[in-house]
Parts: structure tokens; C-alpha cells; sequence
């Protein structure tokens, strides 16, 4: 018997939400964790010379429009493992929209949260993505854009919205993922 961490409870300690390590900063493939099984796989590699800037994985007791658990990136300067649970808050949110999963019809969303763990005392003063540089963001961008490269997903940038924007979103999630259970 394995727990299923996509159930873990949303929130912990003071209101933090929780975010699941799947693929950790510097990571060059993306891992993919497996509730029914109870293990990390590989997704695919990244393209060649690419790594994760910063750890990223998802939120458990959260489902997005994509059907999975929402995605997130946490920003901060430290590198953990798969299968680390962080206890983070908001700063923004990534619209994005691509193609349907395999045997899909159309395009769906697939937003990026980016976090920042509750205990980043570096990371204290930030509260929203537009605090960071115009630059830094666009650099996420590129990444997000050029880690799909060879996925089939046809990517598009929708643009940055808030910490609100980020909270509501994650609110949105975690009430389809209880309708759905």
C-alpha cells in the first residue's frame, strides 16, 4: 500500500498550500509522478542543454482544466528532491493554453503557478510576479515555451496575472477536484 500524494490535503500550517517536488531544479527530464503506482517516472527529456530553473511539480487536491493536479514552479534558490513536500504561497500565475491531450480535439488551458515556499527567508519580500524583473519573466517564458519543443503541445502564452489571480485559480481547482471526487 502507497499513498497517493495527488490527495495529500491542500493546506497546511498557517493557510500554506502544499506543492509536490515532481522534477527538482537543475533536473534535465521531466518526471512525472504516478498515483497508481505511487512512484516518479520519466515524462521525457528536456530538450538538449535545458534544466529546470527551479524545482517544479503540483499541487495535490487540485484539479486544473487539463484534467491534472495544477502545475507549479517554485521560486527560490534551493533544490530539493522528488517527493518533497513544500509549504508555499502565490506569486503569480502563467496563462497558458495548448493542444488536447493525445485524442483530443481543440485546445485547453494549462496554467503555471510560480510559488514561493513559506520558509524561503530570501523570498520574504516578494508577494507578486510583477515584482520580479520584466526580464526574469520572460526568461520563464522562454523556458516553459522551449521545454515543450518536441511535445506536440503547441504552446501559447496567455500572459502574467497575480498572486489573486494565482489564489483564485487554485480555489477554482480545489472545488473541481472535489465535484470530481
Amino acid at each position: 500500500m502507497h499513498a497517493d500524494l495527488t490527495r495529500l490535503p491542500l493546506r497546511g500550517k498557517g493557510g500554506a498550500f502544499h506543492v509536490v517536488v515532481e522534477s527538482p531544479r537543475g533536473s534535465t527530464v521531466k518526471l512525472k509522478y504516478e498515483p497508481e503506482l505511487g512512484i516518479f517516472t520519466l515524462s521525457r527529456p528536456l530538450v538538449r542543454g535545458l534544466r529546470y530553473p527551479f524545482d517544479w511539480g503540483f499541487i495535490p487536491s487540485t484539479r486544473a482544466s487539463d484534467g491534472d493536479p495544477l502545475d507549479a514552479m517554485v521560486y527560490w534558490d534551493q533544490t530539493t528532491y522528488p517527493g518533497v513536500v513544500l509549504p508555499c504561497r502565490a506569486l503569480g500565475v502563467l496563462k497558458v493554453d495548448q493542444k488536447k491531450k493525445a485524442g483530443g480535439r481543440g485546445r485547453e488551458r494549462n496554467d503555471r503557478l510560480l510559488v514561493v515556499p513559506t520558509l524561503a527567508p530570501r523570498a520574504d519580500n516578494l508577494n507578486d510576479i510583477h515584482e520580479l524583473s520584466s526580464r526574469e519573466r520572460q526568461e520563464l517564458e522562454h523556458f516553459f515555451s522551449v521545454a515543450v519543443t518536441f511535445a506536440n503541445k503547441d504552446l501559447r502564452l496567455l500572459g502574467w496575472e497575480g498572486a489573486d489571480s494565482a489564489e483564485r485559480l487554485l480555489e477554482q481547482a480545489a472545488a473541481r477536484y472535489e465535484a470530481t471526487r
